[in-house]
């Protein structure tokens, strides 16, 4: 039975969510286990873990109100006016009109490699980027399709989204980090001498020191596959409201099939900034390619879901063939 958007929008959200609850208890359960290993008191624990948040909050803050301007002058982006280029405003306009959010400011990146992004902490300061290689190798119903897209991002707050469960990792890899340094000068044994001599619990503590130790190198590595499943939910979570802000799977589709089948390399992306862009612009072909860690779904998986909302046939084994491997 073909699922409606609607479906996918409330499945890929709830996903989402429990994504990101799974790396609060990865947080919580490496924070608690640290904080008693090295007090041997539950109160230690659970000020373990509040500290890495609100020490991976502090960070966050110049990220956040700053980022976008940092994303986009590493990106070469140039502001673009209603003048120079009206069709790509035209589009913009029209899918913040079906989005109901403000018309963000409107960037051109001067690359033939067919991609964009979207950033902003909210919709009131959102930036949308575009490759001049979009506008040139895409058709209005496909560039309709990405930018429905983008500014689904806009609407459903993913970046902030995706600060936020930043944060939580962060938080992560900084206990993990410390707790490792602490014991390896030594720190963990002392205190645990002392307590066996003291002779209470001690028991207990030598095995959280254990289950510690473990964590802080399993959790960091953990938190990062959720980050990545998190980020690619919200992929499915744009592709489908894009489909909603358009009324037309087919435009996505193609554009999908057609960046992914591009050969041309995006110089300015980076591992840093490759999962802000609408397909992932580090081509598997590349030295840089990280494919453990890919920040985006594939794009057979991708269309196949659109697919599914028209009742269309998943691809056949020809599209399989041309488009595998490539994204």
């Amino acid at each position: 039975m073909a699922s409606t958007f609607y479906d996918q929008i409330s499945a890929n959200r709830r996903n989402s969510v429990l994504l990101a609850l799974a790396v609060v208890l990865i947080l919580a359960a490496l924070g608690f286990s640290i904080g008693y290993a090295l007090t041997g008191s539950a109160g230690g624990g659970i000020a373990a873990t509040t500290f890495a948040i609100v020490l991976g909050l502090v960070m966050s803050l110049g990220s956040y109100f700053g980022g976008d301007r940092l994303v986009l002058a590493a990106s070469g982006a140039k502001e673009v006016s209603m003048e120079d280029a009206p069709q790509l405003h035209n589009v913009v306009r029209e899918m913040a009109l079906a989005a109901n959010v403000a018309p963000p400011k409107v960037y051109l990146i001067d690359d033939t490699a067919p991609n964009a992004f979207a950033t902003g902490r909210d919709p009131g300061h959102a930036s949308l980027a575009i490759t001049t290689g979009l506008l040139e190798k895409l058709d209005r119903e496909e560039l309709q399709g990405v930018i429905g897209h983008e500014m689904s991002h806009v609407r459903n707050l993913d970046i902030r989204f995706s600060l936020i469960v930043g944060v939580l990792v962060g938080s992560i890899a900084l206990l993990s980090d410390f707790f490792l340094r602490f014991t390896f000068w030594g720190g963990g044994g002392r205190r645990s001498r002392s307590d066996r001599d003291g002779g209470g619990g001690g028991g207990l503590q030598v095995v959280m020191m254990v289950v510690a130790l473990v964590l802080a190198v399993l959790a960091p590595i953990a938190a990062r596959f959720v980050q990545m499943a998190v980020s690619r939910q919200r992929e499915y979570l744009a592709d489908a409201s894009s489909v909603e802000l358009t009324r037309n799977p087919a435009g996505i589709e193609r554009a999908l099939a057609k960046i992914a089948s591009d050969k041309e390399v995006l110089e300015v992306a980076n591992r840093a900034t490759q999962h802000l862009y609408f397909t992932n612009p580090i081509k598997k072909f590349e030295e840089r390619s990280s494919n453990l860690f890919s920040t985006h779904p594939p794009i057979v998986e991708r269309i196949n879901r659109l697919r599914e909302l028209t009742g269309e046939r998943p691809l056949a084994a020809a599209d399989l063939a041309a488009l595998s491997g490539l994204d």
